[in-house]
């Protein structure tokens, strides 16, 4: 267990399942009389993070595929996603509302999506899994947390605020990215 490393690969998940820049969706949904329910979500979220952490490797191999190939893959995604947060455009997530709120949109694609799963798999090559674990965990403490009390975190950070912050997290992981591209494809 290396407190550094738990510190770092949280932060990076923070950074790209952007639970705070989520909650505009959660509360449009909420507005609109849909129920989320916070455990239901934290659960699926964290089974389908788990889940690709361990068997996103073999599906790989399957396809005949390395991790750095995916790393590199990866880098350009989280880079676009950096690009999404920053300026406050849509290239590719889908956020269309159902009857089930609580699984999709919020469990996937929100937060365990194409940035989450492709991040998991690139972090693999640079942090022990233990870690990453930890790191999952204790993102997904502050996600149920941060669903629980989304109305009234809405209303003291107003729209301002959680613009700031979508921003902040957008250039930290653009820095992300550029640090898996470089060590995925050195130069």
């Amino acid at each position: 267990m290396d407190i550094k490393q738990i510190f770092s690969v949280s932060l990076i998940l923070f950074s790209v399942i952007d639970i705070l820049g989520a909650l505009p969706i959660i509360i449009k949904l909420k507005s609109e009389g849909k129920k989320i329910e916070p455990l239901k979500v934290t659960l699926v979220s964290g089974i389908i993070m788990v889940g690709f952490l361990f068997t996103g490797e073999g599906i790989l191999q399957l396809l005949n595929l390395d991790v750095q190939s995916f790393a590199l893959a990866g880098a350009f995604v989280l880079f676009l996603i950096g690009i999404e947060m920053i300026l406050g455009i849509v290239l590719f997530r889908d956020t269309g509302m159902n009857d089930k709120p609580s699984v999709v949109p919020i469990a996937f694609p929100l937060i365990a999506g194409a940035g989450t799963m492709t991040t998991l798999i690139s972090i693999k090559t640079t942090y022990e899994i233990g870690n990453i674990i930890i790191g999952i965990i204790l993102n997904l403490v502050f996600i149920y947390f941060t669903l629980r009390i989304s109305g009234w975190l809405q209303r003291q950070l107003g729209e301002a605020g959680t613009s700031i912050i979508r921003k902040v997290f957008g250039v930290i992981l653009l820095a992300i990215a550029i640090k898996l591209f470089k060590t995925n494809f050195p130069v």
